[in-house]
């Protein structure tokens, strides 16, 4: 995948197109990825112990992870991703700007 947990990315296809947010959690096997305040979904809940009253909960859904663009560090706008050995190490670079999106 191009994109990982905790990666800044903004939608860029889709009924949330053009929004940003961070990644809250990636899963590989399906290429799907949770997006901070994306696809927004309503749950039903039955009451439960930390939810008394139940009701019904939005949260977040998840979506292809080829629908999202990492955002580049220096600009802001979408880029894609490049690989480069620094040090001895693989990190990934903004195709865009050159900068590393590793920390």
């Amino acid at each position: 995948m191009h994109v990982r947990t905790g990666d800044d990315v903004v939608v860029i296809t889709g009924k949330d197109k053009g929004k940003k947010g961070r990644i809250l959690s990636a899963y590989p096997k399906t290429g799907r990825v949770l997006v901070e305040g994306v696809n927004m979904v309503k749950k039903h809940t039955r009451p439960n112990p930390s939810n008394p009253q139940g009701g019904i909960v939005t949260q977040e859904a998840a979506i292809d992870a080829s629908n999202v663009m990492i955002v580049d560090p220096k600009s802001g706008e979408p880029t894609r991703i490049g690989h480069k050995i620094v040090d001895g190490k693989k990190v990934r670079i903004a195709k865009k700007s050159g900068e590393t999106l590793d920390k």
